[in-house]
């Protein structure tokens, strides 16, 4: 039976595969949605019939990137993003595959949602994984069903939005999850501290007259929490790190032999609290925006492995959510479309390298979620992202695919953006 997939020939692309160790100018071919060879110079009378061949001169070609913390809304919130919508924004932003978090409405805390989830993603143009609730509808009070979750398609599990404060809860979170293979994925906020703040305290917060929330609302949760993986020895991933304490708290709990892993968004190592300017609700978020001290340790944790992955925090909002007071308004912006681009800003200025950028966004979250992908081996799955490191762009209203559009980076101008982007051997999104 032919393929549903043409095979398609990748040529003169620089290779960057860190799981090989491979950085270097060839050839891949793709064939019945995996990898059929690389590395070799492929004659076109040894290409299967109706191979398509496309040069990737001057640019990267990188297992696909894999976005492990997205708010796609639906179901519940349609009017803000839809599993389709949130997909093809995935797919433009170079993303193979999003991991969707499970603050929808109802809470993906059973089978059934996670069922619907799956379903409305079976045609999408990135892969959706699916992240199950910690607790039933996410209130903290007692432990979703997770082998139930497991079998529908969970890949972990998060009351992401909402912090689990009982540390008995968490515990045996950690426990339950572990038997299932299922990670916790942690929104480490006490909310004794961060009350009703609404920005980061200090000095710009009082000048403002804004209510704001300390570093150690995050910082607190999160020595909580890997307290208790250390403890139950199970794994634990830190979502949204934000401050410099945080990513000195994870570096020791690593050096130590504890099972945590982190991620941080583009906003937390590109903005700080200035952002915010004239009450600017588009730079509102939780965590929120911090200083200058913790975007250098945020770079820094980037750079020493000390952070395991970058993920947008996707979070789309209409004009209801955004243009309103600013203590009223709703936290969150959209970024699957511009991960990319900042990530890069990091590579010119020498912060990452090439092969941890890739790292970072493929490597690391296909290993922490224990999904297919991360490499360019032969006979793996040919998820595959293409950057073109020189493409100059402005990021306006119009270029955005999410059906939202709160972000504080329109209008900017960005130095590379991924232009290729392949699922399962097949073309999902293309600016050649």
């Amino acid at each position: 039976m032919a393929s549903p997939h043409p095979p398609l020939l990748l040529k003169n692309g620089r290779v960057i595969d860190p799981v090989s160790g491979t950085d270097k100018r060839c050839a891949i071919l793709v064939a019945d949605g995996r990898i059929a060879g690389t590395g070799k110079q492929f004659r076109a009378s040894s290409l299967p019939a109706g191979a398509r061949t496309i040069d990737l001169k001057g640019k990267w070609l990188c297992p696909g990137f894999i976005d492990m913390h997205v708010h796609l809304r639906e179901p519940g919130e349609e009017y803000k993003e839809t599993i389709a919508s949130g997909a093809r924004a995935a797919a433009a932003g170079g993303f193979t595959a999003v991991a969707c978090m499970p603050n929808t409405r109802p809470v993906n805390d059973c089978a059934t949602v996670t069922a619907l989830i799956l379903e409305q993603a079976r045609h999408a143009p990135a892969r959706v994984y699916p992240v199950g609730a910690i607790s039933q509808g996410s209130r903290g009070e007692a432990l979703a069903e997770y082998g139930e979750l497991k079998k529908a398609g969970a890949v972990a599990v998060s009351d992401d939005g909402r912090p689990v404060t009982n540390g008995q809860l968490m515990r045996r979170a950690l426990e339950y999850a572990g038997n299932f293979g299922l990670r916790i994925i942690s929104h480490a906020e006490d909310l004794g501290l961060s009350g009703v703040g609404v920005m980061n305290e200090g000095d710009l917060s009082t000048r403002l007259g804004l209510r704001g929330i300390p570093r150690p609302a995050e910082d607190i949760m999160v020595y909580r929490d890997i307290s208790l993986a250390c403890y139950t020895r199970r794994p634990i991933h830190i979502a949204h790190v934000s401050t410099k304490e945080t990513v000195a708290l994870i570096r020791w709990a690593k050096a130590n032999g504890c099972q945590v892993t982190a991620e941080t968004a583009p906003h937390y190592f590109t903005l700080t609290e200035e952002a915010i300017g004239k009450y600017n609700t588009l730079a509102k978020m939780n965590p929120p925006l911090r200083t200058l001290e913790d975007v250098a340790a945020i770079k820094a944790g980037l750079a020493d492995g000390t952070i395991d992955a970058i993920a947008s925090d996707h979070a789309p909002h209409s004009p209801l959510e955004k243009e309103v007071e600013f203590d009223l308004a709703a936290n969150g912006i959209i970024g699957l479309e511009t991960a990319v681009p900042l990530a890069l800003e990091l590579v010119r200025a020498g912060v990452l390298t090439e092969a941890r950028l890739v790292e970072l966004f493929s490597v690391n979250p296909a290993r922490i979620l224990g999904v297919e992908g991360g490499t360019l081996a032969e006979g793996a799955r040919a998820d595959l992202t293409v950057i073109d490191p020189a493409r100059k762009f402005v990021y306006t209203r119009d270029m955005v695919v999410s059906r939202s559009a709160n972000t504080p980076f329109l209008g900017q101008t960005f130095h590379g953006k991924a232009v290729l982007t392949i699922v399962d051997g097949m073309i999902t999104h293309s600016e050649l």
